[in-house]
């Protein structure tokens, strides 16, 4: 099939997915529109490498100055959707409600003052506070589940069937080559084969959620529908893993599935301990074989050697750089200037920009208060989590395993409050608490429901007096 023809069939095979999974009931704001387009662009490529005008980074100086273009789009975007939240009531009642989140990012403001770089570290953390302007447009809509099943679908059915397009039809745009073993590289709409298997990981696991939870209501209108349209994004991503070499992602995938699974089960809804023991013994299991060195021939059986790709030689080249270990090099500043061209220059051909561990990426930035500050929002996010998932929101489920996903990830890439990081996304849907403010929507629309059943009872006895008068 020519590249051609097949962007047509494939651009007829979206429209399909679209179709199927259209629910005419939902009434989601054209405000969506803002955190669709935000993740879309995270979950690819940046404008500027979409339009042709991007350069590879080959210099710190490089990774300073970033894009303008890309600025342009995302301080636009960040914008509108700061004053489509002052238009929302229900913001003010979530931020009160999130205080450890809004304070770590308040204590990463603060330490772009110890920065070597605060203009590069501004512009960065402003990127990254962009990221929860958008989570809160989606909570805030006027239907926050639909909106949020509305995002996951919309990027779901553009970004996995273009990747395929792209691999397998357009491979100038989908596929590159390594230049040292010479081998294949496939990369879909993305940059790298790792930010693809990450956008694998969290769509999958939303497409499966999606799945079991149309197979489970049994009377729901266009089940079977929607059953079609995220099977066959669940199809297409298992088919991209089968070619990409991301073993963290697809084992993230394999392990947060197992918990979606499980978590749905009713002998484990009735006892919720077994969901902390699954969760502990996979997270336990998970860092004895990273860290602890337990079992080599585990990383092995994956594709891995003992040092993960010699990520862990990197890891004490980075500890032998930081110099303030109290409060670190100030928010997302470490790989800047001399730092970085040293490190490069100890790995020519690697040539790393992150530490590969999110808790280790959060030490160098921000050191031990910002590890200190990271250890409660994880405590107070799988709180969150927990409870989503003991509530009747169909999302509680999804919204758990979006949390230990973003925990086991962390281990051997950087996530955590981290611009342009997929997993940093979904993880961040996971941990802000909004609970309370769909739960007392939920009471409110009851009541009116209930008012309006007995004042349509009133109305059927009035009329029933009526008619036995005449």
């Amino acid at each position: 099939m020519s590249p051609g023809i097949a962007t047509v069939a494939f651009t007829f095979g979206i429209a399909g997915l679209f179709w199927l999974d259209w629910d005419r009931k939902a009434r989601t704001s054209a405000a969506l529109w803002l955190p669709v387009i935000w993740m879309l662009i995270a979950c690819s490529r940046p404008v500027g490498v979409w339009l042709g005008m991007g350069t590879p980074m080959d210099s710190a100086i490089q990774v300073m100055d970033g894009s303008p273009l890309d600025r342009l789009v995302y301080g636009s975007l960040m914008l509108i959707g700061i004053g489509v939240l002052f238009t929302r009531r229900k913001v003010g009642a979530i931020l009160r409600a999130n205080g450890p989140i809004l304070f770590f990012f308040f204590y990463c403001l603060l330490s772009v003052l110890w920065s070597d770089f605060p203009a590069v570290a501004l512009k960065r953390w402003t990127k990254v506070l962009g990221d929860l302007v958008m989570v809160l447009i989606v909570l805030t809509d006027p239907e926050p589940l639909a909106a949020f099943k509305r995002l996951l679908a919309r990027l779901a059915f553009v970004l996995i069937p273009l990747s395929l397009l792209f691999i397998k039809y357009i491979p100038q745009l989908g596929m590159g080559w390594n230049p040292w073993t010479g081998t294949a590289i496939f990369t879909g709409v993305t940059t790298n084969k790792n930010t693809l298997g990450v956008v694998c990981l969290c769509l999958g696991l939303g497409a499966l959620w999606r799945f079991m939870t149309a197979y489970q209501d049994q009377e729901a209108i266009g089940r079977t529908r929607q059953m079609i349209a995220h099977g066959v994004i669940l199809g297409m991503v298992f088919w991209l893993f089968r070619l990409m070499d991301s073993m963290t992602s697809l084992s993230c995938f394999l392990m947060s599935g197992v918990l979606l699974l499980a978590s749905n089960l009713s002998a484990v809804i009735r006892r919720p301990r077994i969901v902390h023991l699954l969760v502990a013994s996979m997270l336990a299991v998970s860092a004895a074989v990273v860290f602890l060195d337990v079992s080599p021939a585990a990383l092995q059986a994956i594709g891995r050697n003992p040092t993960l790709t010699e990520r862990t030689v990197i890891w004490g080249q980075m500890l032998g750089q930081v110099k303030d270990p109290v409060f670190g090099t100030g928010f997302e500043s470490f790989w800047l200037g001399p730092r970085l061209d040293a490190i490069w220059r100890l790995n020519p051909v690697l040539r790393p920009n992150e530490a590969h561990n999110g808790y280790l990426e959060i030490f160098l930035n921000l050191g031990w208060i910002g590890i200190t500050l990271l250890g409660i929002i994880l405590a107070f996010g799988y709180r969150t989590a927990f409870k989503a998932w003991r509530s009747k929101d169909s999302r509680g489920r999804l919204l758990l395993v979006y949390f230990f996903t973003g925990l086991v990830f962390n281990f051997t890439e950087a996530a955590f409050f981290k611009m342009q990081a997929v997993a940093w996304l979904f993880f961040l849907f996971a941990i802000v608490d909004a609970r309370r403010i769909f739960s007392q929507e939920a009471r409110t629309d009851l009541a009116e429901v209930r008012s309006s059943s007995r004042l349509a009872g009133w109305d059927r006895s009035k009329l029933v007096v009526r008619e036995g008068a005449r």
